[in-house]
């Protein structure tokens, strides 16, 4: 704890301890409240600003210190002042009192609360963040605890201070014109207990519901409002309707299939979607081919001559295929059929919140499509994601290729020029580079991999232009042109024109989320932004019975993201009347696939400054793990950025071999709460490159040793030799 802070703590536990030391908690009694009645009586009459102002006073300090007696305080005011006067003295008073008591809160212990248990709140935080003012009127109304409880626990939380006042100042008045009106009649009054009679606090209760209805009432009306115009089926032939069939939809169905839920699968082109088609599984294999080639070429730094590879590419891309082919069985109608999903071969609309159109060709050319409509309470879309083109002059002229087609290639372009110094492009490029073909990269911005660390992005770049990759940054595409002699990219350089003449584009610019088709736009459903659809955070869309899951409702375009995206939706679409599970990106992981690969989970030191978040660093260098020199790929590092002073995990960066599989401890660590610290006391087997997470809570542990201690045991270890 900071310097101020304490001071301050120990300033108020003082004046509390004073309180009770100088017997002044004895004056807040009713008895005495009545004993002295008359002549505080009195003395407003004779000088009313002076008395109103050391109540006023005395008020305050009783509610900001959260010391007993502030009932006592609104019946005395009622005494003295009147009902008129005495409600707007206490109920200032209260606000006041109250306000100060959140501040000294919030300044206390906030910090410390959150550092140690923010990965525990981040709902918490999120639901203050959107509706604390509805939570703290509710509280002020319903008397379920002490006020001074709420206002300590408010300090906590994310609600400003002028909300916190101003709901604090109408959420109490009712109860404060209750017991200023108690305090006119107080010589009648026998004992506080008969202020809060049970039909008192059932009334309070009742105003203190009257919001939360209030919002069912208008969450009910809005959603009468967006189904208005479309008559509901009687019954449903489905549970749930899922369309399209890449990870999030294939998952989806597994998942409502496996709860015995009827679930059918619309897809209009191939099972398994983008990730087993034509991304995460056809690129891993042509990346783990290139990545042998490269291997082969630095035989030397493992004691071998010459290393020779003979290879034909179009056979290289052949064995893309047959990977892809390999694992088709896994994501088959034929799976999922046998699991109990019924899977359907078409286009899909839906044409009202409850019913999907399917178009099944029939296969032959001359007979009409088979068109059917099925009912189901739940619909979630989860059609995925395209290649984004740009829109540049003449790229209509260029056979461009996209992370969709690049697969149909059996001949090796020389030279292949890549747009977007992302993910895709970085892998993509090295590994075609590998194979012998020149490789020119273009990024309009001043690194590779944006949303990384500038360290990262030098290394990733110094290993690219180690491979032969051509990396231009900075160089803004303006347009294509198709020339006698070839094609050519103009590009601006500094301000600067130039031209780059290439064989084969491929643009690599991120992909775009399919939200037209589907009959969403005649619904009400919109994307972001010209993005994602929009989804709250159970996943429902503006129509609450039909949800969105994967890339396209969310700009983390990952296959896992989509995974866990698809199980938040189906639980949520098949028991949501239940219990609805809001989805946490907390201690989501990506990797990408570049040699040294680059995997992280949670916040880096871009983000953390850009948020202001307060960070320690720790670092291992892989150079110093004993597997890593043994493989001869002893090059990259590990950092993890953890709370000031505590071991808890804010969020990790792996560059070097084998990262994708090494973040996943941090990810686990992250998800469960558990610190370095648990992470140093785990068994790893040695030698792996597992150990580098080990080593590195060890490196945390170390720079957090505590001096004195050692200092102290110092001299009992001589004290022991003597």
């Amino acid at each position: 704890m900071s310097r101020p802070r304490l001071l301050l703590l120990l300033v108020v536990l003082a004046l509390i301890a004073v309180f009770f030391a100088s017997g002044l908690h004895q004056q807040f009694t009713l008895e005495q409240a009545k004993l002295r009645q008359a002549e505080l009586v009195e003395l407003f009459a004779r000088d009313p600003l002076p008395t109103a102002a050391i109540y006023f006073g005395v008020y305050v300090a009783v509610t900001s210190l959260s010391l007993p007696g502030a009932a006592l305080m609104t019946v005395l005011g009622g005494a003295i002042f009147g009902l008129l006067w005495g409600t707007v003295i206490v109920s200032l008073a209260s606000s006041v009192g109250a306000s100060l008591a959140f501040l000294a809160s919030r300044f206390l212990f906030r910090d410390l609360v959150q550092r140690r248990y923010g990965h525990r709140l981040v709902r918490i935080n999120r639901g203050f963040e959107r509706d604390g003012g509805l939570y703290l009127f509710t509280l002020r109304l319903v008397p379920v605890m002490p006020f001074f409880v709420v206002n300590l626990l408010m300090g906590l939380t994310p609600v400003r201070l002028p909300t916190f006042f101003w709901i604090s100042q109408v959420g109490m008045l009712a109860g404060t014109v209750v017991y200023v009106n108690v305090g006119t009649q107080l010589a009648q009054l026998h004992s506080l207990a008969d202020v809060a009679t049970p039909g008192l606090l059932g009334s309070l209760a009742a105003l203190g519901l009257l919001p939360l209805c209030a919002r069912r009432v208008i969450e009910f009306l809005r959603t009468r409002r967006v189904y208005a115009g479309f008559r509901r089926p009687a019954r449903f032939e489905r549970n749930l309707v899922v369309i399209g069939a890449g990870s999030a939809g294939l998952v989806s169905a597994y998942i409502a299939a496996a709860v015995r839920a009827k679930v059918t699968l619309i897809e209009r082109d191939r099972m398994g979607g983008d990730c087993l088609n034509t991304g995460c599984v056809p690129s891993k294999a042509l990346i783990r081919s290139s990545r042998l080639l490269a291997q082969a070429r630095q035989a030397s730094r493992l004691g071998l001559g010459r290393v020779d590879i003979e290879f034909r590419f179009s056979e290289v891309m052949e064995r893309v295929q047959q990977v892809v082919r390999q694992v088709e069985p896994h994501d088959s109608v034929a799976r999922y059929s046998a699991l109990g999903v019924e899977c359907l071969h078409g286009d899909a609309r839906i044409v009202s919140p409850w019913e999907v159109e399917v178009r099944c060709a029939s296969g032959d050319a001359e007979k009409p499509a088979d068109v059917r409509r099925i009912s189901a309470r739940n619909i979630i879309v989860a059609a995925g994601a395209r290649p984004r083109i740009p829109m540049l002059p003449g790229i209509e002229e260029i056979d461009c290729l996209t992370s969709d087609t690049v697969w149909n290639l059996r001949e090796l372009p020389d030279p292949l020029l890549v747009l977007g110094g992302g993910p895709i492009g970085c892998e993509l490029a090295q590994a075609f580079s590998r194979f012998g073909g020149k490789v020119i990269l273009v990024e309009r911005g001043d690194r590779l991999l944006a949303r990384e660390d500038d360290e990262v992005s030098r290394f990733v770049q110094d290993a690219m232009l180690a491979d032969g990759v051509d990396v231009r940054l900075g160089h803004e595409a303006l347009r294509f042109e198709r020339r006698a002699s070839g094609a050519v990219l103009h590009v601006s350089y500094g301000g600067q024109a130039r031209e780059i003449p290439f064989d084969r584009v491929l643009c690599a610019l991120g992909r775009q989320a399919n939200v037209q088709g589907y009959g969403l736009e005649e619904l009400g459903i919109r994307p972001l932004d010209h993005g994602p659809l929009e989804t709250d955070e159970f996943l429902r869309t503006s129509v609450p019975n039909i949800y969105a899951a994967g890339d396209v409702a969310s700009r983390l375009q990952f296959t896992h993201a989509a995974s866990h995206m698809a199980w938040h939706a189906t639980v949520n679409a098949l028991f949501g009347g239940f219990r609805r599970f809001a989805i946490d990106w907390s201690a989501l992981p990506w990797c990408t696939f570049t040699d040294p690969e680059v995997a992280r989970v949670g916040l880096n030191e871009r983000q953390a400054l850009e948020q202001g978040v307060a960070y320690e660093v720790t670092r291992f260098e892989l150079d110093e793990l004993d597997r890593a020199i043994a493989d001869g790929v002893a090059r990259g590092f590990l950092k993890v950025l953890t709370v000031p002073g505590s071991d808890r995990i804010l969020g990790a960066t792996i560059v070097g071999e084998h990262a994708g599989e090494l973040i996943g401890e941090f990810v686990t660590a992250m998800r469960h709460g558990l610190g370095l610290g648990k992470i140093l006391a785990t068994i790893h087997v040695y030698p792996t490159f597992s150990e580098a997470n080990k080593y590195l809570a060890g490196q945390w542990k170390r720079e957090h040793a505590p001096v004195r201690i050692l200092s102290w045991l110092e001299h009992f270890h001589a004290w022991r030799r003597r």
